[in-house]
């Protein structure tokens, strides 16, 4: 494994455990350098293609969507382990769709969907930016169709 500081790959494993809820191996790794860092080893059901807005084909990333709901839920008041067992969820719903091609409008409304239930300030920052609001009006449309923020 290579370590994210030196960039080399003369790391040891100090501690393997499995996640709670059983789906990956946490392990907690030291480098030659004296960094520690952990990495997660997770099943692969299926190699699922994504079709982007613009008909192009890439594989799903679960990173690249980690890296994006960690962004929405910045300075929330959620842990770690909800979020990556939240992550975890959603890949594992886009495995069980049985498809190996999935729209990228598929995935971000199924994250759109269960971050409104996880987090709306998360939900709405996840919105902004995957919906592409250009302006604030944009921003107030979306936000006033929401059943959290309209008043009672």
């Amino acid at each position: 494994m290579i370590c994210p500081c030196e960039k080399k790959g003369e790391t040891s494993v100090v501690d393997s455990r499995p996640t709670e809820d059983g789906t990956a191996i946490r392990r907690r790794r030291l480098c030659s350098c004296g960094e520690r860092f952990t990495t997660f080893e997770r099943i692969q059901y299926r190699e699922i293609m994504v079709i982007k807005k613009n008909g192009r084909k890439s594989p799903f990333d679960r990173d690249k969507l980690s890296k994006s709901i960690y962004i929405a839920l910045k300075k929330r008041p959620i842990d770690t382990d909800t979020i990556e067992k939240f992550i975890t969820k959603i890949s594992r719903s886009l495995e069980e769709l049985g498809q190996n091609e999935i729209s990228s409008n598929t995935i971000g409304t199924m994250v759109m969907d269960a971050l409104k239930n996880l987090d709306p300030v998360a939900y709405v920052r996840f919105a902004s930016v995957y919906r592409n609001f250009r302006e604030e009006k944009d921003f107030v449309t979306f936000v006033d169709r929401i059943d959290v923020y309209k008043k009672r």
